[in-house]
């Protein structure tokens, strides 16, 4: 065992050197990625077991974080609902959408393909919440009450963002909307390297529709795109809460749209106790890992 070990060391600094370039130029990402993702995921679960305020040294109280969240902290309740909900909605279809987008603009020629991926890809890293509010806004002159009573549909506003019965849907909406991100790019990435031939091979076998070519073609051809944009997706649904926080607010009406990263939110930089916050986070983590483990499954790259 030492001996496969010390040869696995040393095939993988062989590599290294030789390929020092591109080590290098992934550098400053992974050292980043380490810093303030890994190392915070990793603090959390012993965090979790602790009550630290951030001022005073943490005091360690077992599960006493864990037992509250499911047994005390009916809101926590609440948001894991409403996560599921927004993981339910924003992930399945936010993934298909993606997916549909991808393909439609592959279609078109090059210059189109660059202004519509651009069009697409802005909404997930523009700040465009002032435009949702402006379009939801509760007055006669949101854009959305005002073309719902010219068309006589409704005849007084309705509060779209106060509104218990409307935070959650709205929020679902405006999530989707900026939800195409990474995933998108990375399907837009896997049908352009998809090799053409395959098409023309197919044809002469006796292919001759566009749904054929992509049950038979295109999607096993981007098993590893789809399984990294699934991922995306998942992670994206179930830490959603920076589009309810910046539409309706922190809580929301009734907490309809408060989801359990509002919920870790509040409690570690509102309320500043670290040791429940992290209790939440390790909770989002591990449900997140199983969802990562059931897509891997079904979209398993070992198959190619």
């Amino acid at each position: 065992m030492k001996k496969s070990s010390g040869r696995s060391s040393s095939v993988l600094w062989k590599d290294i050197k030789k390929n020092a370039a591109c080590y290098g130029m992934l550098a400053p990402f992974m050292i980043l990625f380490l810093i303030f993702t890994v190392v915070p995921v990793v603090m959390s679960l012993p965090i979790g077991f602790t009550d630290f305020d951030m001022v005073n040294k943490p005091r360690f109280v077992g599960f006493s974080n864990y037992r509250a969240l499911f047994f005390s902290d009916k809101i926590f309740l609440r948001s894991i609902r409403t996560t599921m909900i927004f993981a339910f909605f924003t992930g399945p279809l936010s993934y298909i959408l993606c997916f549909l987008l991808a393909w439609l603009i592959n279609e078109l020629p090059p210059f189109f393909r660059t202004l519509f991926t651009l069009i697409f890809y802005i909404p997930s890293f523009a700040g465009v919440y002032t435009v949702w509010q402006l379009i939801f806004s509760g007055d006669m002159n949101g854009y959305l009450n005002s073309f719902l009573m010219d068309t006589g549909i409704i005849t007084s506003p309705i509060q779209w963002l106060t509104d218990g019965r409307y935070v959650l849907w709205v929020t679902i909406a405006v999530q989707l909307w900026i939800s195409l991100g990474a995933g998108f790019l990375a399907l837009r990435a896997g049908f352009q390297n998809i090799d053409r031939s395959q098409y023309e091979a197919a044809a002469i076998e006796g292919l001759n529709s566009r749904w054929q070519e992509l049950v038979y073609i295109t999607i096993p051809s981007m098993k590893p795109q789809l399984l990294f944009a699934a991922v995306m997706q998942i992670v994206s649904s179930f830490t959603a809460g920076t589009v309810a926080q910046n539409l309706v607010g922190l809580p929301s009406t009734d907490y309809q749209a408060d989801t359990m990263m509002s919920h870790a939110y509040d409690y570690g930089w509102l309320r500043y106790e670290m040791g429940y916050a992290s209790a939440i986070c390790m909770i989002i983590f591990l449900m997140m890992f199983i969802c990562n483990k059931i897509i891997g499954r079904l979209l398993s790259a070992d198959d190619l």
